[in-house]
């Protein structure tokens, strides 16, 4: 599970010009708004990232004036108690995503060392989308454990990883706000997953179902598997009219490819096999925007995911998401592969 919440150390702390009151604080790599002198350079810490649910406790209740609470849905439209979701917003010009409170807010027992996981003690939850009646249909399992689930990780917690890293080169693309799409072929038999269940193949009225069919995914993706011998997984984006709002403004729905897996030898496939299967497959691709020498730092690379979609120039896209040419195993994520999320994006729409 995502750490939510997290002991953490004050990097630095800076005026905010033209506020008296406020200033910004780095923790990591975010930049959180908070109350002049409320801490310092070295402080520690409880740090909660931005999509954090914050259960209804008194500790919290400030926030109902600037958050919100509503009917909260989890993953694939299950219900979840309301609470107080931490969003990206923008303070006298500064965009702060996060939040921060003084140690005394942890329970008893806690621990209280730098880096240490504090989002089950203090009842955090993640905030999910509702997922609108009908995308996913009916539920026939969890996420295939023969599968990795599609989630990436925000360049902002992972300093050491970028220097790490640095001069590799990696392959940028678009990183699209739909609904995550996973299908498969394993032994034969097809199979299609949203996010975080596996899904019934014979509900014809599910939209994810009818993504399937529509593209031909279980005769492509077999056809695939059987000229190459292995099983496959193709792992995607579908976006559209009924999708996240329709963004891009398609007039019908649009899968668009970002993963090509090995089932059988549990790999992804390096960037230009994959480039090769999906073209094989008769299948999109989410847009690539080519290849950069990693020489940045967590600042500047937020700064590049800024930027219009290629699908709709009139639309910010989400972000950017980097992988190498080349699979890379790294020791603190697995997969070498992360997302630098547009901050203008979140603004604009409220996320």
């Amino acid at each position: 599970m995502r750490t939510l919440a997290s002991i953490q150390v004050v990097n630095t702390a800076e005026p905010i010009p033209n506020a008296d009151a406020i200033e910004r604080i780095r923790v990591l790599g975010w930049w959180i708004v908070v109350k002049k002198g409320e801490f310092s350079p070295g402080d520690k810490v409880v740090y909660c990232e931005i999509d954090s649910l914050l259960p209804e406790r008194p500790e919290f209740e400030f926030l109902r004036a600037s958050s919100f609470k509503p009917t909260v849905f989890g993953p694939d439209g299950a219900a979840q108690a309301p609470g107080f979701r931490i969003k990206t917003i923008r303070l006298r010009g500064q965009v702060s995503q996060g939040i921060c409170f003084p140690l005394s807010i942890l329970p008893a027992g806690a621990p209280a060392d730098e880096g240490a996981d504090v989002t089950d003690a203090l009842g955090v939850r993640k905030w999910e989308p509702p997922v609108p009646a009908g995308m996913t249909g009916r539920v026939k399992g969890s996420f295939p454990g023969i599968l990795p689930k599609t989630d990436e990780t925000r360049v902002q917690v992972l300093e050491p990883t970028i220097a790490k890293h640095r001069g590799r080169t990696f392959y940028v693309t678009e990183k699209l706000d739909g609904s995550s799409f996973t299908a498969f072929v394993r032994e034969g038999e097809f199979g299609v997953c949203s996010r975080n269940l596996l899904l019934d193949t014979a509900d014809e009225g599910s939209l994810f179902m009818r993504v399937a069919r529509r593209f031909g995914l279980e005769e492509r993706l077999k056809a695939f598997a059987a000229a190459r011998g292995f099983d496959v997984a193709v792992q995607g984006e579908v976006i559209g009219p009924g999708v996240q709002g329709n963004k891009y403004a398609l007039p019908e729905i649009a899968l668009r490819v970002f993963n090509v897996f090995d089932v059988s030898g549990y790999r992804f496939l390096d960037h230009a096999d994959m480039l090769a299967a999906v073209a094989e497959m008769g299948l999109e691709l989410v847009p690539q925007l080519g290849t950069l020498d990693l020489a940045h730092g967590v600042d500047e690379l937020v700064a590049l995911s800024e930027g219009m979609s290629v699908l709709n120039p009139k639309a910010h896209r989400e972000g950017l998401v980097l992988r190498p040419l080349v699979e890379v195993r790294d020791d603190y994520l697995g997969r070498l592969s992360f997302k630098a999320i547009n901050p203008k994006f979140l603004l604009k729409y409220d996320e």
